[in-house]
């Protein structure tokens, strides 16, 4: 059994916070972005409009609606929505540095990119989250509808509005994130043990993130200020 869980817990929060955002590794040595696939490097054969799409990946899950004909709809932070109103710009591929200045300005946009784009390289899951809602499964046609009129810019939240709520209301009616669940389960592992400092900092950084506030019950006070100004 484990004695001490609050640093593996803290250590779980801060990579669940980045890799939540969707940021993409780099290749080793590399300054630049890792390419997506070629197209055609998926078989699309097998989706059907409406499906929802599951990208795994070490922490996290990334989710989308298939629209048909190598399209699909998915919500990623990004902070291009919020400064320019040029199609163009945004629809290019995210890069990190505009996932990171999403989540941090806490805006994002349901767009409309190939599977190849969405995908990343990563193995894709099909309506894998069917078995969860059982008889709640909406009709394929009205799932994609759904996503169709979703497209644009939309407020990011972490805990209350992210990829996964994206595709839950879309195909099933109700937008949950089993994802935020498992991180605010651990948010709570290291509030109930106050013995860990770093474990406060780290909660108190989680807050301000995904919420924009910062727990004065959990976090010192002479550090309120400063994440509140890190904040913006």
């Amino acid at each position: 059994t484990m004695k001490n869980p609050v640093p593996q817990a803290a250590s779980l929060l801060l990579e669940k916070l980045m890799l939540l955002v969707h940021i993409r590794p780099l290749p080793a040595g590399s300054g630049g972005e890792t390419p997506p696939p070629a197209p055609g490097y998926y078989d699309t054969s097998c989706f059907k409009r409406g499906d929802l799409l599951e990208v795994p990946r070490t922490l996290f899950i990334h989710f989308g609606i298939y629209l048909g004909e190598n399209r699909v709809a998915h919500l990623m932070p990004d902070i291009l929505p919020s400064i320019t109103g040029d199609r163009r710009q945004i629809q290019q591929v995210v890069t990190n540095k505009r996932l990171i200045l999403g989540v941090i300005a806490r805006t994002a946009s349901v767009r409309v990119d190939t599977v190849e784009d969405f995908a990343y390289g990563g193995s894709i899951l099909v309506n894998h989250m069917d078995r969860l809602f059982e008889d709640q499964v909406l009709g394929s046609e009205e799932a994609a509808r759904r996503a169709e009129k979703l497209v644009g810019a939309t407020a990011y939240s972490l805990l209350w509005n992210n990829c996964e709520h994206f595709v839950t209301y879309c195909r099933y009616g109700a937008p949950v994130s089993f994802q935020t669940d498992k991180f605010c389960e651990t948010v709570k592992m290291i509030i109930r043990d106050q013995r860990s400092v770093l474990a406060s900092v780290l909660v108190g950084l989680a807050s301000i993130v995904c919420l924009g506030v910062a727990p004065s019950t959990t976090l010192p006070t002479i550090f309120i200020p400063f994440f509140l100004w890190m904040a913006g």
